[in-house]
């Protein structure tokens, strides 16, 4: 199928695509360089249609970890869909899922618990579908209504995985439809905040109405919002006190992001639940909510010819195939590890460019997820300069996007490949696009 040329494709897209999913400039407007319209993309590259190439900082929302298109993944696919196009998810089942579902749980409670335990799964299309089924799964164990959130959440828009979504944007319109079932608490910024969520967290979970604590290990969409070391501890000791499931979203942590396979593993401790996707097939809507077994079972029943829970493209045999290939390939090229290191030479490079930004600009993250944050000279976020700056870094060949509640946040996640030559390539630019504009 030849590409379209970039103004008949978005011109098609403006009259043909719902106006409130892809933003388009006004016709005649100075803003023509965003959007750009893909048409290929192979490791840390993108190209448009236009023959512009770009470096991807953004992985295509954390999908491409081991970079865009790795051979394997899609001869993986490719494969399937000769063989096998399409299966009866939880009717006739297909051996790829089978071996997905065992793969993750050697990834997860076999390899936490050192073969003692293992993980059982539902396997989903979409992120936020994984969460629902994990939010389910917390609930249907303690028979409580309730599931605990944080100020700052962002867990998808379905219906149900909206509730656990704190952000009015997105609840505002819908919130007569939204049966409220989430409570929310504070999102903790620094140690000194631990102390205070404990008896948050205490006050929620002794009313015996609470089934799960939902949470992010890193606020992506948040504002790469990075909680201090022993957050995640602290919740799975009230979980275990108050005898609540700890749910772990990490859809966008997940498979290598953070440095390590999964982020909670920077804290040495285990979920409950943990919610994936985005990495775990490289490009093909796979997701999963992956549970401690015995929890699983005692969440759902034993199928009697009807699932609870299911769909029709439960464990699609293309993308247990891709997934296989993917977490095959994280492994073999130890993209994890490379994640650490690299995440530390990106936030070094970062830091020195910005130095003498002083409290203007602020650089968090945790491997190969890293949000810099701007800020005027009076401390409030700076939006503009922000998103002026994604646009500018476009414009010199470089992927990214603005994150947080407030979009004063550029949000860094490059495909785990990254070398250091493009992560100095990057940063200097940055740093330079900064200062220019801030004299201009």
């Amino acid at each position: 199928m030849s590409c379209l040329r970039r103004q008949e494709t978005l011109d098609w897209i403006r009259k043909y695509e719902s106006r409130n999913v892809t933003w388009l400039p006004e016709e005649g407007s100075e803003e023509s360089a965003w959007p750009i319209v893909w048409e290929r993309a192979k490791g840390m590259r993108v190209w448009d249609c236009d023959g512009g190439e770009y470096l991807d900082f953004t992985a295509a929302f954390g999908v491409a970890a081991a970079g865009h298109a790795p051979s394997s993944v899609v001869k993986a696919g490719h494969a399937q869909m000769e063989r096998l196009l399409h299966a009866m998810g939880d009717v006739h089942p297909h051996s790829g899922k089978a071996r997905l579902a065992k793969r993750l749980s050697g990834l997860t409670w076999e390899r936490w618990s050192g073969a003692n335990q293992s993980a059982k799964v539902i396997f989903c299309n979409s992120g936020f579908e994984a969460v629902e089924a994990a939010m389910k799964s917390a609930c249907q164990i303690s028979g409580r209504e309730r599931i605990l959130c944080f100020q700052g959440a962002y867990h998808g828009l379905g219906y149900g995985a909206l509730v656990a979504t704190e952000r009015d944007y997105f609840r505002g319109r819908f919130g007569r439809q939204l049966a409220e079932f989430a409570d929310f608490v504070r999102f903790p910024c620094c140690e000194a905040d631990l102390v205070s969520l404990r008896s948050e967290l205490v006050a929620k979970l002794k009313s015996g109405k609470v089934g799960g604590v939902l949470v992010e290990p890193i606020q992506g969409r948040g504002g790469m919002n990075v909680p201090p070391f022993g957050f995640l501890s602290l919740l799975r000791e009230v979980c275990d006190q108050f005898d609540a499931r700890l749910i772990l979203d990490e859809i966008y942590t997940g498979f290598g992001r953070t440095g390590k396979w999964f982020a909670i593993e920077h804290e040495g401790v285990a979920p409950d639940f943990l919610c994936v996707g985005k990495a775990l097939t490289g490009g093909f809507p796979l997701s999963a909510c992956v549970g401690r077994g015995d929890l699983m079972d005692a969440a759902w029943p034993k199928s009697e010819g009807e699932a609870i829970h299911t769909s029709t493209y439960l464990g699609h045999p293309v993308g247990c195939a891709m997934a296989l290939a993917q977490l095959e390939r994280i492994e073999e090229r130890r993209l994890v590890q490379r994640s650490a290191r690299a995440g530390l030479e990106l936030q070094a490079a970062l830091q020195a460019v910005f130095g003498e930004a002083g409290n203007r600009v602020l650089i968090r993250g945790r491997g190969l997820m890293i949000g810099v944050e701007f800020r005027r000279s009076c401390g409030r976020p700076d939006a503009k300069k922000a998103l002026n700056l994604v646009r500018a870094m476009l414009q010199n060949g470089f992927l990214l996007l603005p994150s947080g509640e407030l979009g004063n946040v550029i949000a860094i996640t490059p495909p785990l490949i990254v070398t250091s030559t493009q992560i100095r390539d990057f940063a200097a630019c940055l740093g330079r696009l900064y200062f220019e504009r801030k004299t201009q």
